[in-house]
């Protein structure tokens, strides 16, 4: 479907920028799945790109190491007011950003060091064992970077751990991992500079010893400035059920964390972590419900600093549909309400799901984990994550409205792949509805693994993967000015990086991509992804930075 046909649907509902908030006006038309699709670019000029440079990957040279990295990549990022933090898979890097402090962006300051170090006189399980899946987030609303890392291998049992967790309608709380956490603000630790590696070759996996009966662990380190060189406070929570794919999101009241039990079970954990006892280095407790039947969940993180009303719940979402059970198709997005209360852990709620109709959708390539995009010169085909809303769930409160975001992968008409995106809002009543919808799906190729965000002015960007012959694997950002018409992608398509070979070793791509709002100018929308250089051993990361027209 042409980008003008849906645009005449949507004006026939929402003639005005904000008509679909008023209540008795807020049900926008259910689209089918071809009429929500969008085939042709944007007619607007594309995003304007102010800054581009590689992050960690292949050819990756820093003061305190390198970073060959593993598949996935599990790529994060996050953006303060003088730096850039990333994480890829294990390994972590810090970098200048152009400001007040450095005149060039993308110098590496720090790294690349194991994520763990940052965890290094702390003790535990999170200084002793490092892994891949950390996230770092930036909170805008306090001015200090959140480091998360799972910890994927038990540990020897102890009299302090957890029993076992269920599904049920009551929260369990994490017990410490470290009496008498956080303790003293300990400074980010600087390992001496790093020999010459000599190694083009991507690593290895070591065989794991073989699990214990003790917990998993979930670990958290926040910094006590806008300086990521400074000091952090560190905790770590202990867990009974595996600490898969964790998505931290930024709300008032919490860091909210949602992890997945398994790839082999349908079982989710949304779980939080008291952000404000946190960023004021004292004790703090952990909570999760575990959720049975469920898709992989994501939680509303705010982009921004207006805060969301006080005492809001924070929102969850998921997509409809089971992979396990072979069911790749929904017609929903399915939203939970979630409210905490620190001091009497009974009173935390989880209420939920309702479902949102929205344009049926199948999972792009029917899920996780399967050979979906195709590559030039090679066989191989590349995974997409097709069952998930992808990270962020961002949330922006503009002032005469809330907005959220959300991103997936989903099949096309013309057998390629998409990103379906949706914007919902909020009303005073915390109720969540269907603003608008689309697919952007210009060409008949391959746009996957999709990270979204929201300037200050309510502009939308997305950043994705773009590949399928003749195109080797790389990135791309689209976007929508606010008041556009409703259901279009009506920027120009903007090429972050081109892919320059095929990634041949394995099908696991990326697992996610990220978006980062700048928190200086609340405009620039920052993001990262991977690609391929000619005749590279493994992947590389390429970071950029696009602004819409008229926020500065």
């Amino acid at each position: 479907m042409t980008s003008m046909r849906a645009a005449a649907l949507w004006a026939a509902v929402c003639t005005l920028p904000l008509a679909c908030s008023d209540t008795e006006n807020r049900i926008a038309p259910i689209l089918s799945a071809d009429d929500a699709e969008q085939t042709t670019p944007g007619e607007r000029a594309g995003l304007e790109l102010v800054e581009s440079f590689d992050g960690l990957g292949f050819g990756f040279e820093g003061p305190h190491g390198y970073a060959r990295g593993r598949n996935p990549s599990d790529n994060s990022l996050a953006v303060g007011p003088n730096h850039i933090m990333q994480t890829v898979n294990t390994r972590l890097a810090i970098f200048t950003k152009k400001g007040e402090l450095f005149d060039t962006t993308g110098l590496v300051l720090y790294g690349a060091v194991p994520t763990n170090t940052v965890f290094k006189g702390f003790g535990g399980t999170c200084e002793a064992r490092n892994n891949g899946d950390a996230v770092v987030r930036y909170d805008q609303l306090a001015d200090r970077w959140l480091i998360t890392m799972p910890i994927f291998r038990r540990s020897p049992e102890r009299p302090d751990q957890p029993e076992e967790w269920t599904a049920r309608d009551r929260v369990f709380v994490s017990p410490p991992g470290i009496p008498e956490q956080p303790g003293q603000p300990a400074p980010l630790f600087v390992p001496p500079p790093a020999l010459p590696d000599s190694s083009t070759s991507a690593p290895t996996r070591r065989q794991r010893p073989p699990q214990v009966s003790g917990p998993y662990s979930m670990c958290y380190a926040v910094s006590t400035s806008s300086d990521p060189m400074g000091s952090y406070y560190r905790y770590e929570f202990l867990r009974p059920l595996f600490p898969d794919y964790p998505r931290p999101a930024v709300w008032p009241d919490g860091y909210y964390v949602p992890t997945s039990t398994g790839d082999d079970i349908v079982q989710k954990h949304a779980c939080v972590v008291d952000r404000n006892r946190m960023l004021a280095g004292e004790p703090a407790t952990e909570q999760c419900f575990v959720i049975d039947g469920v898709n992989f969940l994501n939680n509303a993180d705010v982009d921004g600093t207006n805060e969301p009303p006080v005492g809001a719940p924070n929102i969850m979402m998921a997509t409809g549909g089971t992979q396990l059970e072979e069911d790749f198709d929904d017609d929903g997005i399915y939203v939970w309400s979630f409210k905490v209360d620190w001091e009497h852990p009974d009173g935390t709620t989880l209420t939920g799901p309702e479902k949102i109709a929205v344009a049926p959708y199948r999972y792009l390539c029917d899920g996780q984990l399967t050979r979906c995009v195709p590559q030039p010169e090679t066989d191989q085909r590349l995974d997409a994550q097709g069952d998930k809303i992808m990270s962020r769930l961002v949330y922006r409160n503009l002032g005469d409205r809330e907005s959220i975001v959300a991103v997936h992968s989903v099949a096309t008409e013309f057998g390629g792949g998409g990103v379906r995106w949706y914007e919902f809002s909020v009303d005073r009543d915390r109720s969540v509805w269907l603003r608008q919808q689309g697919t952007y799906a210009p060409g008949g190729f391959f746009r996957w693994m999709a990270s979204p965000a929201i300037d200050r002015l309510g502009n939308i960007g997305i950043g994705y993967s773009f590949g399928g012959t003749p195109h080797y694997a790389g990135q791309r950002f689209a976007g929508r000015l606010v008041n556009d018409s409703l259901g279009v992608m009506t920027l120009g398509e903007t090429v972050l990086v081109e892919g320059e070979a095929p990634q041949e070793n394995t099908l696991r791509w990326e697992d996610y991509t990220q978006t980062a709002i700048d928190p200086v100018d609340d405009c620039t929308i920052w993001y990262v992804g991977d690609y391929y250089k000619a005749d590279a051993q493994s992947y590389s990361t390429r970071i950029g930075a696009f602004r819409m027209t008229g926020c500065r």
